[in-house]
């Protein structure tokens, strides 16, 4: 993956800062088709797999969107937990990839074990939204920020949209390495 890529090749610290994409999905998703109306939704899939792979990262056969909020409220205790940012890997594949509704919170809860990560902890986090205060001000940090998709690498008042291949990470990257030598 190109983020791992420029992690092992520049001196690099990355924080997870969560964007509310597509907040009024229903618990249980809604189809592409009915997200994308209107569109051709074999050219927005193929446009979205062309940049997964560019990006080196897998694409499965999504049918649905399915509502993120839980998911980034287990992603925030995760990163409070040792080893917990394998949780990010396997958040992506099961959605975009596997097709889990990654708004259910057993589906969260099978995620967080194959992230070894305590079960039932995770099981209470989210059903008792422990990390919501959390998530809502990643919110406002990413809408103060102009956010205006995922995902967002950004830093110093700069940022690169969406999913990038390595070339165009590694340019920022460098320009931030540079700016940060003048300062």
């Amino acid at each position: 993956m190109s983020i791992d890529k420029l992690k092992e090749n520049y001196p690099l610290e990355t924080r997870w800062i969560h964007f509310p994409l597509h907040p009024e999905t229903p618990a249980e998703g809604k189809s592409l088709a009915e997200l994308f109306a209107g569109r051709d939704i074999s050219e927005v899939k193929k446009r979205l797999q062309d940049l997964m792979a560019e990006a080196g990262l897998p694409y499965g056969n999504r049918t649905h969107t399915f509502n993120s909020r839980l998911a980034q409220e287990l992603g925030k205790w995760a990163d409070t937990q040792e080893g917990g940012d394998k949780i990010h890997d396997l958040l992506y594949r099961a959605y975009f990839v596997d097709n889990v509704n990654i708004g259910d919170v057993d589906e969260l809860v099978k995620i967080a074990a194959a992230a070894d990560l305590d079960e039932s902890a995770a099981r209470k986090v989210i059903v008792e939204r422990q990390f919501e205060t959390e998530v809502d001000e990643d919110w406002k940090r990413s809408r103060a920020i102009g956010v205006t998709g995922v995902p967002t690498f950004y830093a110093n008042d700069m940022a690169v949209v969406g999913c990038q291949p390595y070339d165009v990470l590694e340019k920022f990257a460098k320009h931030l390495l540079e700016q940060q030598q003048t300062t």
